[in-house]
């Protein structure tokens, strides 16, 4: 049966799991990419973003490389073991994209480039519809109108039995919520936002059954490890 996870999720020591104001030069918000300044220091990172020309030219991007390998340690072996058995991803329509409202075409494909890293079925929440969008390497946005436990139903048919990964502060918080999510890793490198989206404001998690079973100090981050008891 397919589990399904959260992470690595970078969250702000003051709680925020993305920045304000999402638009194209912010993707996660202002401020919202230094969360995951220990995800592009990794190899993994590194590898998968030379190995996609479209994304590494994307703006958004060009800063995050460079000419270097990146680093192996322990932040890299949780980013490597975050492409490990995936089946099926959820993500919100933020996550996918600064476009609000009715989609006006099918010109905007993610931020991802033509070959996003996921290279598994993705299933898109949103009010609006849209046809299935097939990209290269395995993956294909399904966008999603009616619903959470519509998508998760989707979701675990598309797995095959592997993991389903959760994304998205909002979905995440609507399926912890539901208590629908077996396990979180949360990946907190030293950042204060000040402002943004909270990812855990007003949900009780010991309430819902959850606890940290493991706390892992990487090198830019700290790794923590929570699950439904």
């Amino acid at each position: 049966m397919s589990k399904v996870k959260v992470g690595p999720f970078s969250v702000s020591l003051d709680g925020f799991g993305a920045g304000p104001r999402q638009d194209l030069q912010n993707p996660i918000g202002v401020r919202g990419l230094e969360l995951h300044g220990w995800v592009f220091e990794t190899e993994t990172f590194q590898r998968m973003i030379s190995q996609n020309d479209e994304m590494r030219e994307m703006e958004t991007f060009k800063k995050m490389t460079g000419q270097r390998s990146g680093a192996r340690g322990i932040d890299n072996d949780f980013m490597a073991a975050s492409f490990e058995n995936v089946g099926a991803c959820i993500m919100g329509r933020n996550l996918f994209g600064p476009v609000r409202g009715p989609w006006k075409d099918d010109s905007w494909k993610g931020w991802w480039g033509a070959n996003p890293p996921f290279h598994a079925p993705v299933f898109v929440l949103t009010h609006h519809a849209r046809a299935s969008l097939e990209m290269e390497g395995g993956t294909t946005f399904h966008f999603i109108t009616d619903g959470l436990d519509s998508a998760l139903s989707k979701a675990k048919a598309a797995a095959g039995g592997k993991e389903i990964r959760i994304g998205g502060v909002s979905v995440i918080r609507q399926y912890l919520i539901s208590g629908q999510i077996d396990e979180m890793h949360l990946a907190v490198p030293p950042v204060l936002l000040g402002e943004g989206e909270a990812l855990f404001h007003g949900i009780n998690l010991p309430q819902l059954g959850y606890k940290p079973v493991k706390v892992i100090a990487g090198e830019n981050a700290t790794h923590v490890i929570i699950k439904k008891s």
